[in-house]
């Protein structure tokens, strides 16, 4: 089962033989739950996560204690990139948007390969690129473009991370990601809905329309899909 599910993470998937079989003993599935906190701000990392199907959120936690929300991390990539730079805390809390599963292994363990593999830690190192490159597209996207595209490109985003139309999600979440209120969510789910691109029910997104979705998300989607593909294309 491991063996099949590793498959899933795009990023693992891509490992070679050796790499691949190095690691596998060290791998645990776990399941993340709605609103799990993987990570608090400048505390201790104990694992790296990589996703499945569960869908988390990195958040920049200021002073007052408000959370502002800096992106979201799928099947695509992994939860622990300070590890990769040989640190062991990271500034933001990362906490899980969309339940399901993801494959964990121990920071000790995982930085013990990164120094030994002859693949794993280039192929991290190209993923941070993707990260950053997703970083400050996020940022980019908040600043110029509406609610409703960001909304858009974050519902496709979330179905490619979840690997199904129906996404599990409360509009309070959804809220959060997009970086509206839950007033303003609401509105544009419905407009959506009205649309013919998505239905709505209480916790519960299902794309009907996913080209459609795509043609009215802003072009980071596009952007965000360009940068995955150079990380395979450079393996």
């Amino acid at each position: 089962m491991l063996h099949e599910l590793i498959t899933f993470n795009k990023l693992l998937s891509n490992l070679s033989g050796e790499d691949y079989a190095r690691l596998l003993p060290h791998l645990e599935v776990t399941q993340l739950s709605l609103g799990q906190t993987l990570y608090e701000p400048n505390q201790p990392i104990d694992y790296a996560y990589f996703p499945i199907n569960a869908v988390v959120s990195l958040i920049n936690i200021l002073e007052g204690g408000q959370g502002v929300h800096a992106t979201v991390i799928g099947n695509e990539g992994m939860i622990g990139v300070p590890l990769v730079l040989g640190t062991m805390q990271m500034p933001m809390a990362a906490v899980t948007q969309i339940a399901g599963s993801a494959l964990r292994i121990e920071a000790s363990v995982f930085r013990a390969e990164l120094r030994c593999s002859g693949v794993l830690y280039p192929l991290m190192l190209r993923y941070i690129q993707v990260f950053i490159s997703q970083l400050t597209q996020s940022l980019a996207c908040i600043r110029l473009h509406s609610a409703q595209d960001r909304c858009c490109f974050l519902l496709a985003l979330l179905q490619d991370y979840v690997g199904s139309r129906d996404l599990v999600i409360t509009q309070e979440a959804l809220s959060r990601v997009v970086g509206v209120r839950r007033a303003g969510a609401n509105e544009i789910v419905s407009a959506l809905a009205r649309a013919g691109l998505i239905h709505h029910q209480r916790g519960k997104i299902t794309i009907l329309d996913r080209p459609g979705l795509e043609a009215a998300s802003c072009q980071c989607y596009r952007v965000l899909r360009a940068e995955y593909g150079r990380l395979s294309s450079h393996l």
